[in-house]
C-alpha cells in the first residue's frame, strides 16, 4: 500500500486514516527480513512543529521519518485550510493499538519497548501479557534521564535492542529526544519498525488517563490535559499554536498566489 503525503509548513504528512496508516505500517513489518531495513514513524502536532523551529537536528527528524502522521487536531485543521486530504488525526496510541492488535491476531511476533522507568515498563509487560498473549515482549530498556547520551550509553541501548531480536520497537522519551534518537541510530537498528510515541508508555499502564473519547473525536483532548496540567502545557497552546497558524496562513496565501 504506497503512502499519499501533502505538504503542510514545509513537512510531507500521510494523508491516511487510522486505519490504513495501521495497515501500511502492518503491510511493512510483514513484508520480509527485518534486518533488511528500519522504517520508522513520528507525530507531527503543532507544538512538536514549534520546537522543530528550534532544533535543526529534530527537524532532519521529522522529515526523515518514514511515516509522519498528523497527530493533533491543528494539523487536521491546517489541512482543511490548504485544501488537503487529511481528514481525521493518528495518534501514538492509535498506532500502537492497530499494530499490537494485528501482530496478536496472526502471532509469533517480537517487541521492544526503550524509555520510561523500570516500574512503568514491569507494569506494561504484565498488561501485555493479559492484552496481547501473542505477541512477545522481547525485552525493556529504562535509559538514563538525562539530555545527550554518550556514544557509550548509545550503544549499550542498540546492543540491547539488537540482542533481543523484535521486530517492532516503541520508543518513549518523549519528544524531541525520541525522534532525534530514532533519527540518528535507524541504520543500526535490526528490527522492522520503530515508532516514537511519547506519553502512550503512561497513557497504557494507565498512570497518567487519556481525556474522554467526546474530548478525542471532537478534536479537544488537549483541553482537559491543560486544565490538570496548566503550567507543563500552557506553551502548547497559548505560543505554539499561534506560531503553527501563522505558518500555515502564511503557506495558504502563497498558494493562493500560485493559483491566481
Amino acid at each position: 500500500m504506497k503512502q499519499r503525503r501533502e505538504d503542510i509548513c514545509g513537512y510531507r504528512v500521510g494523508t491516511s486514516g487510522v486505519e490504513d496508516t495501521v495497515a501500511e505500517v502492518v503491510d511493512w513489518i510483514w513484508s520480509g527480513d527485518k534486518r533488511a531495513e528500519c522504517r520508522w514513524l513520528a507525530c507531527l502536532n503543532p507544538h512538536s512543529y514549534a520546537e522543530s523551529l528550534k532544533d535543526e537536528r529534530f527537524a532532519a527528524a521529522l522529515r526523515r521519518a518514514d511515516w509522519l502522521v498528523p497527530d493533533g487536531a491543528g494539523i487536521v485543521l491546517a489541512s482543511r485550510m490548504l485544501g488537503g486530504r487529511i481528514r481525521e488525526r493518528v495518534t501514538g496510541s492509535d498506532i500502537f493499538k492497530g499494530v499490537l492488535d494485528s501482530l496478536n491476531e496472526v502471532g509469533g511476533y517480537r517487541v521492544f519497548f526503550l524509555g520510561s522507568t523500570e516500574q512503568t515498563l514491569a507494569e506494561i509487560r504484565a498488561r501485555m501479557a493479559r492484552d496481547y498473549p501473542r505477541v512477545e515482549v522481547a525485552g525493556t530498556y529504562s535509559p538514563p534521564f538525562k539530555l545527550e547520551y554518550t556514544e557509550q550509553e548509545l550503544d549499550e541501548m542498540v546492543e540491547a535492542i539488537n540482542r533481543a531480536a523484535p521486530d517492532v520497537l516503541w520508543v518513549g522519551m518523549t519528544a524531541p529526544k525520541q525522534e532525534k534518537w530514532i533519527f540518528g541510530q535507524q541504520e543500526r537498528l535490526n528490527v522492522r519498525f520503530a515508532a516514537a510515541i511519547g506519553a502512550v508508555f503512561d497513557f497504557y499502564t494507565g498512570r497518567v488517563k487519556r481525556p474522554h473519547p467526546m474530548f478525542q473525536r471532537m478534536g479537544l483532548e488537549w483541553l482537559p490535559r491543560l486544565v490538570q496540567q496548566p503550567r507543563r502545557l500552557w506553551r502548547r497552546m497559548g505560543v505554539s499554536a499561534p506560531v503553527f497558524l501563522a505558518h500555515v496562513m502564511r503557506q495558504k496565501v502563497v498558494l493562493q498566489k500560485r493559483t491566481s
